[in-house]
C-alpha cells in the first residue's frame, strides 16, 4: 500500500539544533528512516500514531498535545497517522554530543 507522505518543514538548522514541523494528514507516514540523532519530540496534536518496526512489528504511540518525549539516534521506524485527522509535532534533533555546553 502506497502512503501519502508526512510533510516535513525544516524551523531551525543551524550548528546546535534541527527543528522540523512534521505534518500528517490522516493515512501519511515518514517512511522507514533511521535517526542519527537524539531528538526530542513535542506533539502539537492527541491522539495515536502507528509505528512500524524493524522486523515486521507493529504497535501504537499515545501522544498528548504538549506532553514531550526523548529518544537516542539509532531509532529506526516508519510512522504513520492512522488517526482520521490531521496529525502534526515538532522534532528537536540535537546535534551535539553528552557533556557539551549550550
Amino acid at each position: 500500500m502506497t502512503r501519502p507522505a508526512a510533510v516535513p518543514t525544516v524551523q531551525i538548522d543551524n550548528g546546535v539544533f534541527r527543528v522540523t514541523e512534521w505534518r500528517f494528514a490522516p493515512g501519511a507516514a515518514t517512511g522507514w528512516h533511521r535517526h542519527a540523532l537524539d531528538y526530542v519530540v513535542v506533539p502539537m496534536s492527541t491522539g495515536r500514531l502507528l509505528l512500524r518496526e524493524p522486523g515486521g512489528a507493529k504497535r501504537h504511540a499515545a501522544l498528548t498535545a504538549g506532553v514531550s518525549y526523548s529518544r537516542p539516534a539509532g531509532v529506526e521506524h516508519d510512522v504513520i497517522n492512522d488517526n482520521a485527522t490531521e496529525f502534526v509535532f515538532i522534532e528537536i534533533e540535537t546535534k551535539r554530543t553528552g557533556g557539551e555546553a549550550c
